[in-house]
């Protein structure tokens, strides 16, 4: 009776988590390295039916003082759904070897608080899953670092932003409010 008590529940969780990848977005069946952890970070799990903001960062980049606007933006808008996801990348030459010197640039220096991956390549044949389908989506891979993908509820990209795009831009904070 055991036995199958154990394959009942067995079952019930593969059927569940079949589930839960139908009611997710291709986009999203993916998982990344979560940042200075062990931790896996599961996109389906964590944003599906969620606005997703996806930026590919870099620590010693023009760019790098984004992170505090990125916190803003989601500080504003986390109570109504948005999840925002840091890619740090070194596509661009601008990321620490080290991932404890890319951790503390993310979360001494700018106090983010939305979730990290560890390092991924985001652009050409070798980029990450998601972002070889954020380029297709969008007709364009990063071009610089902090360059802004932003997913509806529904898993669809609605929109592409580039490096210079801030993240208090109203063509941006427009986009995420109409996703929201």
């Amino acid at each position: 009776m055991r036995h199958l008590a154990a394959v009942c529940l067995l079952f019930s969780g593969i059927v569940a988590s079949q589930s839960v990848l139908a009611d997710c977005a291709a986009i999203l069946q993916h998982e990344m390295p979560a940042l200075r952890s062990k931790d896996t970070i599961d996109l389906c799990e964590r944003y599906a039916g969620k606005p997703l903001l996806i930026v590919n960062t870099a620590s010693f980049c023009g760019f790098t003082p984004q992170f505090k606007g990125l916190e803003a933006i989601y500080q504003l808008y986390r109570g109504q759904g948005l999840a925002v996801l840091g890619v740090p990348s070194n596509d661009f030459r601008q990321e620490a070897a080290e991932v404890e010197k890319v951790a503390d640039v993310c979360y001494v220096n700018y106090g983010v608080t939305f979730a990290m991956t560890d390092p991924q390549t985001v652009t050409g044949p070798g980029a990450h899953p998601v972002y070889r389908q954020l380029a297709e989506a969008a007709g364009e891979a990063p071009a610089w670092n902090f360059h802004k993908y932003l997913i509806d509820r529904e898993g669809r990209v609605t929109g592409s932003f580039a490096s210079q795009v801030a993240p208090d831009d109203p063509a941006l904070v427009k986009a995420i409010e109409l996703a929201l």
